[in-house]
């Protein structure tokens, strides 16, 4: 079988691996010259199935009314995007109670558990060197409240195969030494020890080059123009260059997946988010952290990749916008550094490398994955903020669906057929 992939991220990049280790042909189709050039490219590098939580709490909901106009709140909705929201929010409103959270949130770490357990044998069969850490991920606190009800939700995932350790503010610094010196604002922390952390730019190129190792065409800035076809399938994809034709085709183009599948019929409810990061060098130790951490009062991820450190977080709604903001990096680079005095004074931070990429999230939080009605074309769009964690999971059941393989986790609430039954209540 020969199979087109649109899209040259995690999303795509996967599906493509596990097509061809299962023996089929593959052409992917990337915008950009390269591949991991937007979403994928400098993301918080963190793969978690410890934080599979949908954005749309019942608790986020509340601060986030309380943000609104604030433009160094972590969650900022830019007034023009008011308009492209309004049926979109009212769905991620209504998801936003507490009994379709928690099922989503199950739904979520049920995929992210399965796609970690992939990732090693991914690491086995390439060799990939990606600046892989499996230390866990380390979250801490200094809000009470916050602190018990993120030990609350670990309870919750620890049921589908999450573990994790409560930990004191000692045992925090324990953990990772170079929190010591804001030790007396630390209530506490929780450990997560299988989560795992890596640059996922350098997954992506080197699966690509895996990928081209095993005879898969990858045409690179080729932009899609339109997928030609309806109700009896796929005729072909038309881009600036050629038109294609396959066998199969797969759907992996991250936020502009609305706009390649609305011709035909099709309805993503998926809407960009921004999010921001820098990456700054680390000379030797310098105060640095080594242990991934979530700072979950300032909003804002850590990870170490090698000799540098990446810093990430904010989420903006700024429809199709994906302009680097300072200001808005600047926010997310101080909050992350005021945990680590001796490096922030030492660190030049000209150096920073700045990103900004558009997460495509769906309205109730799980990825859209397999039929999308239209015969020949699949789906693996909609990971929002979770594609790293994703990936591995979602690329493995989106082939198997592809292919004709039974996938071999559950997939009720990770289709595009869970939209045709509204919620209730």
């Amino acid at each position: 079988m020969h199979v087109l992939v649109i899209g040259g991220g995690l999303m795509g990049v996967s599906t493509a691996y596990y097509l061809v280790e299962a023996g089929h042909r593959v052409t992917l189709v990337e915008r950009q010259p390269e591949l991991a050039a937007e979403g994928s490219h400098s993301n918080g590098g963190m793969l978690h199935a410890s934080h599979t939580e949908p954005w749309n709490t019942p608790e986020a909901i509340r601060q986030f009314l309380q943000w609104i106009g604030r433009e160094e709140s972590p969650l900022l909705l830019r007034p023009g995007q008011i308009p492209n929201l309004i049926g979109w929010g009212l769905g991620f409103l209504r998801y936003s109670r507490t009994h379709h959270h928690e099922r989503n949130t199950r739904v979520n770490t049920r995929l992210a558990v399965y796609s970690q357990r992939l990732m090693a044998g991914i690491r086995e069969a390439t060799g990939l060197e990606y600046d892989a850490d499996h230390r866990g991920i380390l979250k801490i606190f200094r809000d009470r409240r916050e602190y018990e009800h993120a030990l609350a939700g670990s309870a919750l995932t620890e049921s589908l195969g999450v573990r994790f350790e409560r930990l004191g503010t000692d045992e925090v610094i324990g953990v990772e030494p170079t929190l010591a010196d804001v030790a007396g604002d630390i209530v506490g922390g929780i450990h997560y020890p299988d989560d795992e952390s890596g640059d996922a730019r350098r997954f992506v190129e080197g699966l690509g080059e895996w990928l081209r190792g095993q005879g898969a065409e990858l045409r690179l800035g080729e932009s899609v123009q339109r997928i030609d076809g309806g109700a009896d399938g796929i005729a072909g994809v038309v881009t600036d260059r050629d038109t294609l034709t396959a066998d199969a085709y797969v759907l992996a183009s991250g936020v502009d997946a609305p706009a390649h599948v609305r011709p035909l019929g099709v309805n993503l409810p998926i809407r960009p988010v921004k999010g921001y990061s820098a990456t700054l060098p680390v000379d030797g130790d310098a105060g640095a952290p080594r242990v991934p951490i979530i700072d979950e009062g300032n909003k804002v991820v850590i990870t170490r990749l090698g000799e540098r450190l990446r810093v990430a977080g904010t989420a903006e709604f700024a429809g199709m916008d994906r302009s680097v903001r300072e200001r808005r990096v600047e926010i997310v680079v101080r909050q992350a550094l005021s945990n680590f005095p001796a490096y922030a004074s030492r660190v030049e931070r000209s150096a920073a490398e700045p990103w900004a990429c558009l997460r495509p999230m769906t309205k109730d939080g799980p990825p859209i994955l397999g039929d999308s009605g239209v015969p020949g074309l699949f789906l693996n769009v909609g990971p929002g903020h979770l594609g790293w964690t994703f990936a591995a999971g979602a690329g493995r059941v989106v082939a198997d669906c592809v292919i004709g393989r039974d996938p071999e986790i559950d997939m009720q609430g990770l289709t595009l057929a869970r939209y045709r039954r509204q919620p209730r209540g």
